[in-house]
């Protein structure tokens, strides 16, 4: 009898009237709260505007979901595509199913595209938002735990995690709580990376990278105690491999970024700095920009051209009188001189 152990949740969903709210994609979503949370705080401290880690969110949590379950799917392909099996589970991703590798490599699709329509260089937002991302791992991790699943060998450790649901195979009893593990050393990884960012003053996607290297390298022994059924090459589960090949190539780069474009961006996000206004795209900018400028122009040529007028009125008008005036004359001195001489005659 075990004296101390972590208790499974009886279910992963409460109705809420006819609204299911389930504990997977509850933990998903506070993790994304909490990722845009501290990328929008890391983003305006490097000289960003606010509300621009949320507007290319939009683009990137999207994507990563998608590349996510996909990654999950492909490689997990005989849960919905083989005998007694329906496709159309694939789809469910409220029941669990979400690879990391995948959501990273989309989602940084979705965010080079929010990116781009800002006018904002990838690597940037990418070192800002890295701690956050870690922690909506932390989060999401929960997520398994609401659907008793993912976890490591059997175990009577005190922190042991008690498994009460028998379907999909699973044999009930104690075993290693890997996504509590997982979810700890996610934890740490953001701290890890908060911290080397203020010391080294990292820059040009080295925070990212380092998150990227950090995860792998407890990933890999997490993967390593799990017993879910997975794709084998020579003894190691596929998820260890991938673990091992993204952590070489995250490393590589922050050797070779350092190398070759030192320190940190000294502008983030162009026209934050002089109060320009956000929400804008580049291209939308640069229309609005040579309408200004041709604005500008428009004026300039009316203003040249009352002042190349007005000379030319005034001095006409000047003319008119003068001869108005030269008439009058002539004709009061003629008068003058015929009542003079009326006078001499009487």
């Amino acid at each position: 009898m075990e004296l101390a152990y972590i208790p499974s949740p009886s279910r992963g969903v409460i109705h809420l009237g006819p609204i299911p709210l389930r504990g997977y994609a509850f933990c998903i979503i506070l993790g994304v709260f909490v990722a845009v949370w501290l990328g929008n705080k890391r983003w305006i401290a490097r000289g960003g505007r606010a509300g621009t880690v949320a507007d290319i969110a939009v683009w990137a949590v999207p994507f990563g979901l998608v590349g996510g379950r996909l990654y999950h799917v492909i490689t997990d392909y005989e849960l919905y595509f083989s005998e007694g099996r329906d496709w159309v589970d694939a789809f469910k991703i409220w029941e669990g199913g979400l690879g990391i590798w995948g959501a990273i490599a989309l989602g940084a699709l979705g965010a080079w595209i929010g990116c781009r329509r800002r006018g904002i260089p990838l690597p940037a937002y990418a070192d800002a938002v890295a701690p956050g991302i870690a922690l909506a791992q932390a989060l999401g991790r929960w997520g398994n735990w609401f659907n008793q699943e993912l976890y490591g060998r059997r175990t009577d450790v005190p922190w042991a995690l008690e498994i009460t649901s028998s379907t999909d195979g699973r044999v009930p009893g104690t075993y290693h709580p890997t996504f509590l593990y997982e979810s700890l050393w996610c934890i740490g990884v953001a701290l890890l990376v908060i911290w080397a960012d203020r010391r080294f003053k990292m820059g040009h996607g080295r925070a990212f990278a380092l998150y990227v290297a950090a995860y792998c390298a407890g990933r890999f022994w997490v993967e390593y105690m799990r017993v879910d059924d997975a794709h084998h090459i020579l003894g190691l589960r596929l998820n260890n491999w991938t673990a091992l090949l993204v952590f070489l190539l995250a490393v590589t780069y922050i050797v070779v970024s350092a190398k070759k474009r030192p320190g940190r961006e000294a502008v983030v996000e162009p026209g934050a700095a002089d109060g320009d206004p956000g929400g804008a795209s580049a291209d939308e900018k640069a229309e609005t920009d040579a309408g200004t400028e041709d604005g500008k122009t428009s004026e300039a040529d009316d203003e040249a051209g009352t002042e190349a007028k007005s000379p030319r009125g005034t001095e006409a008008k000047s003319e008119a009188e003068a001869k108005a005036d030269s008439e009058d004359a002539v004709e009061d001195a003629e008068e003058s001189r015929d009542q003079a001489e009326s006078a001499r005659k009487g």
